[in-house]
């Protein structure tokens, strides 16, 4: 049975499996890691968890140093790597639940108005109106005769209404908009700092995995040498 080793990071005790050794972990890395933790030593071991939060605040330091200052959303990135939490979020169901009645109902008539049923019915009842007013037939005296002046201030009021109501709507579809788009920055950005971390991983595995091989076959051709001497 494996025995536990302690972190040198949060000094807890784990099994093998659960720890990572401090001599794969890249030298410009291990550099920053040591301002923050003195102790940490090559010969040791850190778990995953204070792993990530190392490779995070390299990250953080780098682009600190590219940048400046740090914008509050490539803080959440950050902090989402440090504590392992998950990004994704589904923005149209948060924006949908924070609006209010009349953010709704702005909506639903923004969504009517840009209809074919809307310009159908309104058709409709244009004709219907000039229809009136244009045959006596309908009625003995039109309310509304040509040139339809009652029907040109409806229309200039509905027109006067509707256009707000739909630059409302447009405002709050470019609000979501942003919020999407500065979701997908701190995805995409997460995302890329993940990918250097495993690029990192893997080069690094890759070298210490070599070396073993050249220590394993140089051990080979020592025992080869020693054979061949002991038959002679």
């Amino acid at each position: 049975m494996h025995r536990k080793k302690q972190c040198e990071i949060c000094n807890k005790k784990f099994y093998p499996n659960d720890l990572y050794p401090v001599a794969l972990i890249r030298e410009n890395t291990f550099n920053a890691a040591k301002t923050d933790f003195p102790t940490i030593s090559r010969e040791g071991y850190v778990c995953f968890p204070d792993l990530r939060k190392i490779h995070a605040s390299y990250y953080e330091e780098i682009l600190k140093e590219e940048r400046g200052v740090l914008t509050q959303l490539e803080e959440e990135v950050f902090n989402s790597l440090k504590q392992h939490d998950i990004l994704s979020e589904n923005i149209n169901e948060e924006f949908d639940a924070s609006r209010t009645l009349g953010e709704r109902v702005a909506d639903r008539i923004a969504f009517f108005g840009g209809s074919w049923t809307f310009i159908s019915i309104f058709g409709l009842v244009l004709l219907i109106w000039m229809a009136i007013n244009s045959f006596q037939f309908f009625l003995d005296e039109p309310f509304d005769p040509f040139p339809y002046i009652l029907l040109n201030l409806v229309l200039s009021c509905l027109a006067a209404i509707q256009a707000p109501i739909i630059m409302m709507s447009q405002n709050r579809q470019a609000a979501k908009d942003r919020l999407s788009q500065e979701s997908d920055y701190q995805i995409n950005l997460k995302s890329e700092l993940q990918i250097r971390q495993l690029n990192t991983r893997l080069e690094l595995f890759m070298r210490h995995s070599w070396q073993k091989m050249h220590e394993i076959s140089r051990a080979q051709e020592e025992i080869l040498q020693e054979l061949d001497t002991s038959k002679k």
